[in-house]
Parts: C-alpha cells; structure tokens; sequence
C-alpha cells in the first residue's frame, strides 16, 4: 500500500485540520507532508470542496479490507482506482460536517466525489484494536458499512482524532460512538501532543522508507557501475589476448620465413663451394 496520501499543510495547520477560531494551532514545528501528498491534497480540496464552498479537514487514502460484491455492476481490477475518505464541513455558519468518499482512477488526472454522508448518519466508529496501532477502522452509517485500511497507523489516527473532534463539536443530535480507539485519541486535552507525535511518528516511517529505497537506488547503481567496468575489463582482456595471438600467429610466420631464407642461404652457400672447387681443379 503504496503510498498513502494524508492532508497536513495549508488547510492542516491548526490541531486536527480545524479553523483557527475553533481550536489552537499546530506547533509549527509538525513535520509538513510529502510534495505528491501535498499536490493530491490540494487537487481534491479543489475539484471536490472548493466548488461546494466546503473547506476539507483531512483526507486519507485506503483499501477496502473486504471487497464488495455487486453482481449488476461492473468492476474495475485490482489497481483501477484509489480510494479516498475525506473529512469537510461548510464554510457559512452552522458548520455542517461531512464524511465523503472520493476515487481517482487509472489513467485519469480528475478525482470523482463517489458517496458523501452527514457525521449526523454517522453511528459508529471502530478502531479495532484499542491495545495497539493499527491501520483498520470501521465506519457505520444508517445506510452503509465500510471496512477501510489505511495506509500506516499514524494516519488512521490523524483521521479518527479529526472526526472525533468534529462529532463533539458539530453533531447536531446522537454523538456517534468510537469503539475499540486507542483512548489517547479521543482526549481533547491530550490531542495537540497526540497529533505532534503521531504526525512525527508518520514522518520517520516516511523517512525510513525514502532512505531504503534511496540506498536500494544507489545499491543497484553501483552494482551496475560495478558490471559495466567488469564487462569493460572483460572485453579489454579478450582484445589484448586476441592481439597476442595474431602477434604470435605473425612471430610464428616470420620465424619459418627466416628458417627458409637461412636454408636457401646454406644451400646456395654449399653450391657456390662446390663450383669454385670444380673450378680450381
């Protein structure tokens, strides 16, 4: 799970995404996300909420735990689309806060606003296990069921830490319930720290992931280095052998020219011996 794009920056610069006015701002010194992160973040905030005069709270990308099964509609495969659970509320008073799930597909540039709930339709929230991190959560709506997975702990958090807050403040009538949510993630008092070392916590995972596969980046880099100059020796050492032997090869065919010319030498040597005695007689 790739690459999970989580909303911290511009509109994120207050504790858990909200307005200025509604709750302190983030300590400045939160670890900012990722260029693509920041560029999809603004490029849904824009297509989808802007239009809508709706300001975006925090978006998270996920994968179903469970597909669904629809017989009548068709289905993309594996890799066809990625999903997104964003977090709006309106700007003109009285806020309305809603859950709206937005998918980008293969080969498409525009992201497409899929389904939108009211957090007043929202009846429980399930973090799945309180004892530890983890990236599932549940969503249950009066007319829907979701089983998500995030793509890291810290950003599950981050989300259910900015629903939490905006079910307490903005939840008209019945308060949905968190279940099985680490508590640290639902104390308003706690929420500031919280979300610095959860936001930190994402950052060195990102960080570690971007060392690795730098170093994965120059390993192969230098492994190929290492063949191009193996190869190159290789092929030096095949033409410094091969010039050896058409040396030897000429060496050879001289030395019997040589040979001949030293015998016709003798020969002609012994003859003229011969004559000049024949002559002398």
């Amino acid at each position: 799970m790739d690459s999970l794009c989580f909303c911290t920056g511009v509109q994120s610069q207050t504790t858990l995404g909200s307005d200025v006015r509604d709750q302190p701002s983030t300590p400045p010194f939160l670890p900012r996300a990722s260029r693509p992160e920041m560029d999809t973040k603004l490029a849904i905030s824009k297509e989808i909420f802007a239009p809508h005069d709706e300001k975006m709270l925090v978006a998270v990308q996920v994968k179903r735990r469970t597909k669904k099964r629809i017989p009548f509609l068709a289905t993309g495969g594996p890799g066809d689309y990625s999903t997104f659970i964003c977090i709006s509320k309106t700007k003109k008073k009285p806020c309305q806060v809603s859950i709206t799930k937005v998918k980008k597909f293969a080969g498409s540039s525009v992201f497409v606003r899929r389904s939108q709930w009211s957090i007043d339709l929202l009846r429980q929230v399930n973090g799945i296990d309180p004892n530890r991190d983890c990236a599932e959560f549940d969503l249950t709506f009066d007319t829907a069921f979701d089983q998500w997975v995030a793509g890291s702990a810290g950003e599950k958090g981050i989300f259910v830490q900015v629903l939490h807050t905006s079910c307490q403040q903005h939840c008209s009538e019945r308060k949905p319930e968190f279940v099985n949510c680490q508590a640290h993630l639902l104390r308003a008092d706690d929420q500031s720290v919280n979300s610095v070392f959860v936001r930190c916590k994402m950052f060195l995972n990102r960080l570690r992931k971007d060392v690795v596969s730098e170093a994965g980046h120059l390993l192969n880099a230098g492994n190929s280095i290492l063949h191009t100059a193996a190869d190159s020796v290789t092929s030096a050492v095949q033409k410094a052998s091969q010039a050896l032997n058409e040396r030897g090869e000429r060496l050879g065919r001289t030395e019997e020219k040589t040979e001949d010319m030293m015998n016709s030498a003798q020969h002609f040597a012994d003859t003229a011996h011969k004559l000049a005695m024949k002559h002398k007689c």
